[in-house]
């Protein structure tokens, strides 16, 4: 029975994706005799946490209840007031937690209080599952960096494209607007320099009620065109633009039409990706969609900072040596010391298929 109501609780919870970065996604149902009589999830950044979504809409006094709720609840103000006041004000009895903040902000703070207002905590429910909706949260609150999702699209021989340079499109329709719900999904989308000029994306998110995730160009020397369809956007859609050096009349006029223009350190002539990943963690960016070709990809991977991979595979052979790779440069020489993924995921996506799994974090080569 327990499992039944945390997965319904778990299920409200992933309602949230998109909106409450750089919260948790949090979902809550109250139940009462074998009855949920209230459920409620964190709908968006700055609003109601799911425990009082849950209380509000409750339809019967929620006296005497058990509380179902996939993370620990808060016990400090934020945005919003704590949640245990609200549930021990509510007079329920007993609160079944998922898993335990890792907000040193609460961090078994919340579940304490409660127990200490006389109110039964069973924590642990289903806690892998109540983890795993929340790995972006656990890493942004763990880490001096966002999380980090590497994204490509390549044929079943491994090629992001022709001979030719020719991509699009390499995936079909359905595996298309998959991509677009990622993009929903992380609070900010990465591509390099080379994509923008090749490509000319608008790397924002084309789904109904979707949330345009920050858009970041690493771009060391300013080469990005004026009229670029990022930068004619940039008043609608925030995009960021690293460089290591430009002109500056044209970060001025960059700057003018929305965007703005980070001067990063250099690394190995590239803007240095760990000093953009720290930067934007400063201003609240939990998580990054790497939308770059392989030049971006190979550096992003060499840097150990990529967290989670989403590889779109097309039933389509294309061959040729010289035609592009999702990871490009010299390679590594030792098996042992390739990118391994845990967690794998397949998925079938109209004619595609989707490969997807965690980052397991291995030692560099020697």
């Amino acid at each position: 029975m327990e499992r039944k109501f945390m997965e319904r609780a778990i299920w409200l919870a992933k309602k949230g994706t998109g909106w409450t970065n750089p919260n948790p996604l949090v979902g809550a149902v109250i139940v009462k005799e074998g009855e949920i009589i209230g459920e409620g999830w964190h709908e968006r950044i700055g609003g109601l946490h799911a425990e009082r979504n849950a209380l509000k809409n409750c339809k019967k006094d929620p006296r005497g209840a058990d509380l179902y709720v996939t993370l620990e609840p808060c016990c400090h103000y934020g945005k919003t007031p704590p949640c245990t006041d609200a549930i021990i004000r509510s007079g329920i009895r007993r609160a079944f937690i998922g898993c335990l903040d890792p907000n040193p902000k609460v961090a078994g703070k919340g579940a304490a209080i409660l127990e200490e207002n006389e109110i039964q905590v069973m924590t642990g429910v289903m806690e892998k599952e109540c983890r795993e909706i929340n790995d972006v949260f656990f890493h942004y609150i763990q880490s001096d960096v966002p999380f980090v999702a590497l994204k490509y699209a390549m044929t079943l021989d491994g090629k992001i494209a022709t001979k030719t340079g020719e991509s699009r499109w390499i995936t079909g329709d359905e595996a298309r607007r998959h991509v677009h719900r990622l993009r929903h999904r992380y609070a900010a989308i990465m591509a390099g320099i080379g994509t923008v000029i090749a490509d000319d994306p608008m790397l924002n998110v084309r789904i109904e009620n979707g949330n345009d995730p920050v858009r970041i160009i690493c771009d060391s020397r300013l080469r990005i065109p004026e009229t670029a369809k990022v930068v004619e956007t940039a008043r609608d859609i925030p995009t960021i633009i690293a460089i290591c050096s430009g002109d500056p009349e044209k970060i001025q006029r960059l700057t003018n039409v929305g965007c703005r223009v980070w001067e990063m350190p250099e690394e190995k002539g590239h803007v240095s990706l760990e000093a953009v990943l720290r930067e934007l963690r400063k201003h609240e960016i939990d998580s990054v969609l790497i939308e770059g070709g392989g030049v971006l990809n190979e550096a992003m991977v060499k840097s150990g900072y990529v967290n989670y991979v989403h590889a779109f595979v097309a039933p389509k052979i294309v061959g040729g040596e010289s035609a592009k790779t999702p990871v490009e440069g010299e390679g590594i020489g030792k098996l042992s010391s390739a990118l391994m993924l845990e967690r794998m995921k397949i998925k079938k996506i109209g004619e595609d298929a989707l490969l997807e799994g965690k980052v397991k974090k291995c030692l560099p080569e020697s």
